[in-house]
């Protein structure tokens, strides 16, 4: 069965026949992708999600499941993998079907719907489609020490904090991601330094000051330059812009928060418009195609933020949207959820 390792967080059905129909098609299982699979329910549709990693929270469960997530209303702060169980439980009262592992490859259209086919074969008709697949398939950008040290001490991700308890860590970076490692592994760390090439963070200048004021050594105008050890990493070399010098750091664990690549991936070739590898859309959310909608970090227009609380509104935007050509008695407004609990 596709995704059976993950089987017991999905609260829905895991497809293992070849095809299936549905009325609401959404390709990508993050954040935006899950609060749509909700929301397509709560309209009464039946959804199913199609995801290439082999289990639902795209990013955040690949890559940040620990890390504190500040944008999301009524949490002044919460953890990734929580965030991404409570949405996939709020998904899962309306039985959403999910093809995991598998990537979407292949759309064809027309009159009454559309058909997307799978890497693996897996074929499914729907009425419309919600693309939420984020940035697309990423790898992440190469280190100055080269990737023999992979797996050896560098990592790029931190899926368990607690893997780096006790340990003389090193982060590399200046975003987001670097600074929220910082603070998160302070607390349990032996010690946390992070290096930057540059003076300037990119991250929120809040969290750049908590993480200074935490105690956490900040390096900038600098870069690894070397790392020694057996058979995994004990000690790097920095080196300093400004004069060459070299310092030489104790570590354990390097955290490469250096960014990645992105690539849409098929979907490029799907005849939608593009710009700069995201998909243009209007204010209904949809795409240039009469039945292909699309929502979250993968969508571009004037004025677009890219925050998970803004994906969560283009989500209800676009199934909205999409609801009278599923079932041409529904309106684009849904009425207010209060309301129909109440009934």
């Amino acid at each position: 069965m596709l995704g059976c390792t993950t089987a017991p967080r999905i609260r829905g059905s895991v497809l293992d026949v070849p095809s299936h129909d549905c009325d609401m098609i959404i390709i990508g299982a993050g954040p935006t992708g899950l609060y749509a699979a909700y929301y397509a329910g709560f309209r009464g549709f039946s959804v199913t999600v199609i995801d290439a990693l082999p289990e639902p929270g795209g990013q955040i469960t690949a890559m940040y499941p620990e890390k504190d997530i500040f944008d999301v209303a009524g949490f002044p702060a919460i953890k990734g993998r929580a965030l991404v169980d409570g949405l996939v439980e709020q998904a899962g009262h309306f039985n959403p079907t999910y093809v995991l592992g598998e990537q979407a490859v292949g759309l064809s259209e027309d009159a009454d719907g559309v058909t997307v086919e799978t890497s693996a074969g897996t074929t499914i008709r729907g009425k419309a489609i919600v693309i939420t697949s984020g940035i697309g398939s990423f790898k992440p950008r190469p280190i100055p020490i080269g990737d023999e040290w992979v797996d050896r001490g560098v990592v790029y991700f931190v899926p368990k904090l607690d893997a780096h308890a006790g340990k003389d860590v090193v982060i590399i970076g200046g975003g987001d991601s670097a600074l929220d490692w910082a603070w998160a592994l302070h607390p349990i760390a032996k010690s946390v330094t992070l290096v930057h090439r540059r003076d300037q963070f990119r991250a929120h200048a809040s969290m750049v000051t908590k993480v200074r004021d935490a105690g956490v050594r900040l390096i900038t105008s600098a870069e690894i330059s070397d790392a020694r050890g057996t058979d995994s990493i004990t000690e790097i070399d920095v080196t300093m812009k400004a004069d060459g010098s070299i310092e030489t750091l104790e570590a354990q664990t390097v955290v490469a928060a250096l960014g990645f690549i992105a690539n849409i991936g098929p979907l490029a070739e799907w005849g939608l418009d593009l710009e700069k590898r995201r998909l243009l859309v209007d204010t209904a959310m949809r795409t240039n195609h009469p039945r292909v909608y699309a929502a979250g970090d993968i969508t571009t227009y004037p004025g677009k933020v890219p925050l998970i609380s803004v994906g969560f509104g283009e989500a209800a935007t676009a199934v909205n949207n999409a609801a009278p050509l599923i079932d041409p008695t529904h309106g684009v407004f849904p009425g207010h959820s209060s309301g129909e609990a109440e009934g």
